[in-house]
């Protein structure tokens, strides 16, 4: 079904009731994996961080990860979870290819977290809660490559390549309750929620929660129901969704998709189905077998977690500053009205602004560029500002350039535009491309002795006492140098050929 098709969103919540539910994995930034020692590191060759533990092969045990057990403590303490004084793994019976064990070492009815829930703040500044139902241990699946088909998925594809490197690494799981009473602003919460869980996740130090690497994804599932009614319709479930954005352009769309079946007497197939970047849309995968079909059983090899209260309450002190707690410190820091801030986190631009600071801009100068031209930017390309292809450091950069009088602000947005280009580093795009401020007095004396020959009547009133024309004389120079003049140091040039004092 394609977006064309679909009746509007509008239409679609008039008649129908959304409900939601979210379940996010997370890479646990641990140096080996969930259950032996193998590395955990990126980019190494196919197939060269197994071992026979993470292989499944007979008379291999596993070992319980005890970081990744310390983990999960500190996201479930951080998400006001309860901790389980008594927890176990259990496995997942299944066959795919990436799960070479053909079971995942996962958590069903015993988790080591559960009952919690997550504010998350809104575009208007106002808050949603989102309640935990869970969050528990398991381990990642390899991956698989599928080649010669058109679309990169194993339908159609000639043959598939698998690299159980990643099998076995760390996960935490983490699954909300259903989320009900969002009404039409759902893909928002489901945005909102998404992005909230990352910054607490990098907050805790547990994950860089790199979506774009797949250290964090979401599947997004989705049910209607008519209005007035409580009863949950057939959910769909759009899986491993990676990026803030398309979590809200999944949930978007899935509610339209829905009422379009059900307005047209249709049924909803309990599935999963895969989101596609390009028009926001989403398609069948497979139907969705029901929690029983995987045969859980409790791991015979692994004993029961049982985290000792004291621990948890030690984990529980030494939590970091929390995003929200350190927003509103951001903000007292930043002398920034309640509007302004949520502007700033509308635009995603704490952490880009953070980096800047940290390089060595002023507070407001890495402000103004973030939400100014480069958030511009990230609108008109509809992706996120953490997304452009310029570095903080480099933003720091052009904000040094501008005090030390070597930019102004026209200047430094060229600056920009030339970095975001591919152009350099902000130094070289100003040698390259000669925008450097002139404020040497022999090669302004001539552009402003013409700007007083070329204004009589200004430069009359400006002898006259008028000090406040000399505006328009400053704006003749400065086309005239393309805008590379030192406005100040023009001003103070036009005054004493006019033999005016600065002052009066």
């Amino acid at each position: 079904m394609s977006v064309k098709n679909l009746v509007s969103y509008e239409d679609a919540l008039a008649s129908y009731d959304p409900v939601m539910g979210l379940e996010v994995h997370v890479e646990l930034g641990t140096k080996t994996k969930m259950f032996c020692g193998c590395s955990t590191e990126l980019g190494a060759e196919p197939n060269s961080q197994v071992c026979p533990t993470c292989l499944g092969l007979p008379g291999s045990l596993p070992v319980v990860n005890a970081i990744g057990v310390e983990s999960a403590v500190k996201i479930g303490l951080a998400l006001n979870c309860e901790i389980a004084e008594w927890c176990r793994f259990a496995r997942k019976n299944y066959f795919y290819p990436d799960m070479p064990k053909n079971f995942q070492t996962s958590q069903y009815d015993e988790p080591i977290a559960f009952n919690g829930y997550l504010d998350v703040q809104l575009e208007d500044g106002s808050t949603f809660r989102v309640e935990i139902e869970r969050a528990h241990m398991e381990e990642d699946t390899g991956k698989s490559t599928h080649v010669g088909g058109a679309t990169g998925r194993i339908h159609g594809a000639s043959h598939s390549l698998l690299d159980y490197n990643r099998a076995g690494i760390p996960l935490i799981e983490i699954v909300t309750k259903p989320i009900e009473g969002a009404g039409e602003r759902a893909p928002e919460v489901a945005k909102a929620y998404v992005a909230e869980l990352r910054e607490l996740i990098k907050a805790l130090g547990v994950s860089e929660a790199r979506m774009d690497k797949g250290q964090m994804r979401c599947d997004v599932n989705l049910s209607l129901r008519p209005n007035g009614t409580t009863t949950f319709g057939t959910r769909s479930e759009t899986k491993n969704v990676n990026s803030l954005r398309s979590v809200e352009r999944a949930a978007r769309f899935e509610i339209q998709r829905h009422a379009t079946v059900l307005t047209d007497g249709g049924t909803i197939i309990q599935e999963t189905r895969h989101f596609h970047e390009e028009d926001g849309s989403t398609t069948s995968g497979r139907i969705k077998d029901n929690a029983e079909d995987y045969r859980y059983f409790p791991e015979p090899d692994l004993v029961p977690i049982a985290p000792a209260r004291e621990w948890v309450e030690e984990l529980r002190a030494g939590l970091p500053e929390l995003p929200r707690v350190r927003r509103a410190r951001l903000q007292a820091d930043w002398g920034l009205s309640d509007k302004d801030m949520q502007s700033v986190l509308n635009a995603g631009a704490v952490e880009p602004i953070l980096e800047t600071i940290a390089a060595g801009a002023p507070a407001d100068q890495a402000r103004k560029w973030w939400m100014g031209e480069l958030a511009r930017r990230a609108n008109e390309t509809g992706t996120e500002l953490s997304e452009q292809p310029i570095t903080p450091a480099q933003v720091a950069r052009v904000t040094a350039l501008v005090a030390e009088g070597k930019l102004n602000d026209k200047l430094a947005r060229q600056v920009i535009e030339a970095v975001l280009a591919g152009e350099g580093e902000p130094d070289e795009v100003v040698e390259k491309r000669g925008l450097a401020v002139v404020s040497d007095d022999s090669a302004l004396g001539a552009a402003v002795d013409e700007a007083i020959a070329g204004n009589e009547a200004i430069a009359a009133k400006i002898r006259d006492g008028k000090v406040a024309a000399v505006g328009a004389l400053v704006g003749a120079v400065m086309k005239a140098t393309r805008g590379q003049a030192d406005a100040a140091r023009v001003k103070d040039l036009i005054l004493e050929r006019l033999g005016v004092d600065a002052d009066q």
